[in-house]
């Protein structure tokens, strides 16, 4: 009998739901601390998970749930950046 593989779960930085890694985008802080989408989930450094939606980027701004994993503070403009290459992503 073969085992189901195990699907690796992320908690939504936004909604604090836990869903499945691949429907999440990770948003993460290379090493040399510029932050982007990394929709591989490949890229190197720290990530912080979210739904692909804008509501759930915006909950978790307001409750700087991204800057606390982290851990650092994120300009305005990398949030509008973030905001822009989600309502592209949605389409």
């Amino acid at each position: 009998m073969i085992k189901p593989k195990k699907q690796p779960m992320r908690m939504c930085s936004g909604c604090k739901e836990k869903k499945l890694k691949k429907e999440l985008i990770r948003v993460v802080r290379s090493p040399e601390g510029e932050i982007s989408l990394d929709k591989t989930g490949r890229k190197s450094g720290r990530g912080a998970y979210i739904c692909p939606n804008i509501a759930c980027l915006k909950m978790a701004r307001k409750a700087k749930r991204l800057e606390r994993s982290l851990e650092t503070t994120i300009p305005d403009e990398v949030y509008a950046q973030l905001e822009q290459e989600l309502s592209q992503s949605e389409e």
